[in-house]
């Protein structure tokens, strides 16, 4: 591609899921909604978990580290296209794409491995009860996050540096509703063939390898509870279980289904709305999902909205 074709792009426009203008108001409502949703659920959360002192142990206190990031997933992408929406405007400068884009990736693997870290907390909690304590002990759950931060931030400040060296043409319309680093690639003059591999590389590797130990862990567990003696041991241990492995699918599933998508299809249409279905479907509904099937987070939730009206 000669440097003739080229240009220095300012920023891009992101058409979002629709563009027919008798559709927007209805989208404009609908993600206003989810995302409303999504704030005072995991902010509901964050609180009964900090104002109750039964739940200051390490499963609520990963639970409402997951809150938190999926408040800050989904407050990354859909108050941008609501402002693009309102404002009739598609425009994304080229340095937010890119903090969009870098602090989506952060907040993506966040997701990712806090479930893992849950999943393996669930794990010693049942397998091996009697050393639960020592093990994961304040210390140890406060490495265990600082670790996945520290992994997610890296990942994804190496390949937004990566994305920087990339030249783009005129051609500057993205597909899609946020800068999704794939998406944006598609765009570059460049050869993006080593961005394209490393993506697919650490998305494989950070995906993989986090999917096995919840799976090894679960294994592990299902194992245990065969061999519990009473069925009411078996029930209280499933039901601290079944929130998060309902969490696990639904973000893995819709995960899987973007990843999927976009290797064997060229419809970004699709691929926009299964990367809705886990960057905010899913923050949405885990509220709820953990808030249902256990007795303690009701009874701490119920308090908190108990003492908001009491406030004015």
């Amino acid at each position: 591609m000669g440097p003739g074709n080229q240009t220095h792009v300012s920023e891009f426009l992101l058409l979002g899921l629709s563009e027919k203008p008798e559709q927007q108001l209805p989208l404009f409502g609908l993600f206003l909604g989810m995302y409303m949703v999504t704030v005072v659920g995991n902010l509901i959360i964050m609180l009964a978990i900090g104002s109750d002192s039964h739940l200051h142990t390490p499963m609520y206190f990963f639970l409402s580290n997951l809150s938190f990031v999926d408040l800050c997933l989904v407050s990354t992408t859909v108050p941008k296209m609501l402002v693009n929406i309102i404002t009739d405007s598609k425009v994304i400068s080229y340095s937010g794409c890119l903090a969009q884009m870098y602090f989506f990736m952060i907040f993506a693997f966040l997701d990712n491995f806090l479930l893992t870290v849950m999943a393996y907390d669930r794990f010693v909690a049942i397998c091996h009860p009697l050393h639960y304590v020592s093990i994961m002990s304040p210390r140890i759950c406060g490495l265990l996050v600082l670790t996945s931060w520290t992994i997610s931030i890296l990942n994804s400040t190496f390949h937004t540096l990566m994305m920087m060296r990339l030249s783009f043409c005129a051609k500057r319309e993205l597909p899609h509703f946020f800068c999704d680093i794939s998406q944006v690639t598609k765009l570059s003059c460049s050869d993006a063939l080593i961005n394209d591999i490393l993506v697919y590389f650490a998305a494989s590797l950070l995906g993989i390898l986090p999917l096995t130990g919840i799976l090894f862990s679960y294994g592990q567990i299902c194992s245990s509870l065969l061999r519990f003696p009473s069925p009411g041991g078996k029930y209280k241990a499933f039901s601290t279980c079944g929130s998060h492995l309902s969490v696990v699918s639904l973000f893995y599933g819709t995960g899987l289904g973007v990843y999927l998508s976009s290797s064997a299809t060229h419809s970004s249409w699709k691929i926009s709305v299964a990367s809705v279905m886990y960057s905010v479907v899913t923050p949405m509904l885990n509220p709820f999902i953990y808030s249902m099937r256990n007795k303690d987070m009701k009874d701490a939730i119920r308090r908190v909205i108990s003492k908001m009206p009491s406030s004015h």
